[in-house]
């Protein structure tokens, strides 16, 4: 038996836009997960994403960027340098804009906001 930390997608998710100010949903990352639960272990050495762009479409195949391009990027700035619907911009930054969890997980450690240890994220909606 082992002790472990749970969280639920809606608190993850509550915690990076309040903490970060940015368009952040967990469940949505990775061609939208099913329900279930993905294990972490806090702090980790952590596997950060090497683009710091992508193409700027909603749904579209590339996923995932750097920590640092995730915190540079103001989450109103249009997509494609033309004007965009806020609904749009938000599914761009919670399907295809978004820093790998590992990355986030021990940033948000270092901030005190999530305990060291084994981390459950319950994927429920």
């Amino acid at each position: 038996m082992k002790q472990v930390n749970k969280i639920e997608t809606r608190e993850l998710d509550d915690i990076v836009k309040k903490t970060y100010n940015k368009y952040y949903c967990f469940q949505q990352q990775e061609g939208c997960k099913d329900r279930g639960t993905e294990y972490f272990s806090i702090p980790t050495p952590g596997t950060d994403f090497d683009r710091d762009s992508i193409p700027e479409e909603v749904n579209g195949d590339i996923m995932g960027v750097s920590f640092k391009a995730w915190l540079e990027r103001d989450p109103k700035e249009p997509l494609n340098g033309v004007e965009t619907p806020d609904w749009e911009i938000e599914l761009f930054w919670e399907r295809n804009f978004y820093p790998h969890p590992e990355i986030l997980l021990n940033d948000l450690h270092s901030k005190g906001l999530i305990p060291a240890g084994e981390l459950v994220i319950n994927i429920d909606w």
